[in-house]
């Protein structure tokens, strides 16, 4: 089964995907967590996407695909891939489409997580100070708000028009909102 946990920076996606690896098994396929990684450790690619980071703009659609061709096989060895922050346009949807036809696959379901903006800064200030991570300052957090409304938001018509995608209030506790999840994933 192929997934994407979709919604605003800081709505959950990386917290309940993690949760979805231990109860089913699946990979997490975070393209922030590996570009994060590439940039730690000083590859060319974390070079090149670092002032990019910085900003809390987007990282190319083909960088972002490109690490996403690269794991499937291990997603799709162990029965499923949660995609968490990706795709983040259009244009990245209809290539990971387009990639997954390639390989006899789809996407399942994406879930929606919506979360209320202010609550949203809230978790992002509190895991910046709580993991240091100098990517989440207030400002960039709402930058990254403004990218997330203005070029991925207009995902979900086009996740709709598929009849994939399924809305989940990220609000609740880290356990309702996962059973939610579970509920929205088995009432396939």
């Amino acid at each position: 089964m192929n997934i994407i946990l979709f919604g605003p920076p800081g709505s959950g996606k990386g917290t309940q995907a993690k949760r979805l690896v231990a109860e089913r098994g699946w990979v997490q396929l975070s393209t922030g967590d590996m570009l994060r990684a590439a940039r730690a450790a000083g590859t060319e690619l974390g070079q090149r996407v670092s002032a990019i980071i910085d900003a809390g703009e987007l990282v190319s659609d083909e960088i972002v695909i490109e690490l996403i061709r690269e794991r499937l096989p291990e997603a799709e060895a162990a029965g499923g891939a949660i995609f968490d922050g990706f795709p983040r346009t259009v244009a990245q949807a209809e290539a990971l489409d387009t990639l997954l036809q390639e390989r006899g696959s789809a996407v399942d379901t994406v879930v929606e997580l919506k979360v209320v903006d202010e609550e949203i800064v809230q978790r992002l200030v509190k895991r910046a100070e709580d993991e240091g991570r100098a990517d989440d300052t207030e400002e960039v957090i709402r930058n990254r708000l403004k990218v997330y409304y203005d070029q991925t938001a207009p995902l979900i018509p086009f996740f709709s028009a598929q009849g994939k995608l399924k809305e989940v209030d990220g609000m609740g506790s880290m356990d309702g909102v996962a059973a939610a999840i579970a509920a929205a994933l088995d009432d396939k």
